[in-house]
């Protein structure tokens, strides 16, 4: 099932206004409200924690909300957000917001969030990574919304011992090199530093009898198709989650995530902002003075606006319910046309002529923009 990345505002229940203390007051509310440990029989609270970890680290470091007003969440994509790339865990957000492990005793806490050795189980089986995905698509194709078939390769479940990393029933053993802990430490002159153990790669356990097709790790690369619906309305930056689509666990382990990152590709005619489509077309000087109708491309095909008499330049003409689907809802946004007079570029003598016969019959007074400008900007003609 796939969720469209939501507003931070709306993710921390503040408005575009509100500053750091009120942002941090909201923020230690739900992150307590959704904290994993408090909600263990909760399978969504771990993707509402996270998510208010990153609304939160956005909104609360003045550059990167800046960037994000400006341009939403295309401003990260390059940061790679999917998997967090860029951005700090959840759980140290929340550790330097409430100070050591949130009162949560750590345990659910760390293994939700990666944190060191608890990030597997006690037979070693470990979570698959997050993956990204950025994904092209035209105007049209967002504003109806399709479905995709996305061609990936992944470390998938190995089907010669079924994901379990083991040829027969000999089991695991406890890694001898980091003490069944999936971490060493190593002296490096008056520091000391934790690694992940080279001998277990983490695990913590050692498979007596290993596969020897995927090396005892459980998992090898292939190709995969994965199906993904993008829904009407999505916009540039949008970031898409098909859940367990990600890389396939060690030893068996629960996959990771896919985020499928949504780019919009420009339009030859349309321009968009938000749900609103902003269009320029040329209209002739004769149905600008006199008055018409004119033809106007749409997205769902051709339509026709009524041009009044004495129309202007950039003259902007608004069809309602004429641009882009909002999210998860009926309504559309409008089209705005912009009218563009053109002037003709090449007149024979006789067309010539008769245009400064028309231009002497109609003077100054039957042009109210040449009348209002030169009425003010007299003095300097003197």
């Amino acid at each position: 099932m796939s969720t469209v990345k939501r507003d931070y505002y709306e993710v921390l229940g503040v408005s575009k206004d509100a500053d750091g203390t009120v942002i941090k007051k909201s923020y230690r509310k739900l992150a307590v409200q959704f904290h994993p440990d408090k909600n263990p029989d909760d399978p969504e609270a771990e993707d509402k924690f996270k998510e208010l970890g990153e609304a939160y680290e956005v909104l609360m470091d003045d550059d990167k909300r800046a960037a994000y007003d400006r341009y939403g969440h295309a401003a990260f994509e390059g940061g790679g957000m999917g998997g967090g790339g860029g951005f700090h865990d959840a759980a140290d957000i929340f550790r330097s917001v409430f100070g050591g492990g949130g009162g949560g005793g750590g345990s659910i806490f760390d293994d939700l969030f990666g944190g060191g050795r608890r990030s597997r189980d006690s037979s070693g089986r470990q979570r698959g990574s997050d993956l990204r995905y950025d994904l092209e698509i035209t105007l049209e194709e967002a504003a109806k919304g399709i479905e995709r078939e996305l061609e990936l390769e992944k470390a998938e479940g190995c089907d010669e011992c079924d994901g379990t990393g083991s040829a027969s029933d000999a089991g695991t053993k406890t890694c001898e090199m980091c003490g069944g802990h999936g971490q060493v430490i190593s002296a490096r002159g008056f520091f000391q530093v934790q690694q992940t153990c080279p001998t277990c790669n983490g695990s913590g356990q050692i498979i007596k009898d290993p596969c020897k097709k995927c090396g005892g790790e459980g998992r090898a690369n292939k190709k995969t198709r994965i199906k993904i619906r993008i829904p009407a309305g999505i916009d540039s930056g949008t970031r898409l989650r098909t859940t367990g689509n990600g890389e396939a666990g060690v030893r068996g382990g629960p996959p990771g995530d896919l985020f499928v990152v949504v780019h919009v590709r420009e339009h030859d005619v349309f321009e968009r902002e938000g749900q609103d489509l902003f269009c320029e077309v040329p209209l002739a000087f004769s149905t600008a003075a006199l008055g018409g109708s004119l033809d106007v491309p749409t997205l769902e095909g051709r339509s026709n606006i009524k041009i009044p008499p004495g129309t202007q330049n950039d003259t902007v003409f608004r069809l309602r319910n004429k641009g882009i689907t909002f999210l998860d809802s009926s309504r559309k946004g409008d089209l705005h046309i912009r009218v563009q007079i053109e002037v003709p570029t090449k007149l024979n003598s006789e067309q010539k002529e008769k245009l400064e016969e028309f231009a002497e019959s109609i003077g100054e007074k039957n042009s109210p923009i040449h009348e209002s400008f030169f009425e003010k900007a007299k003095k300097f003609f003197k």
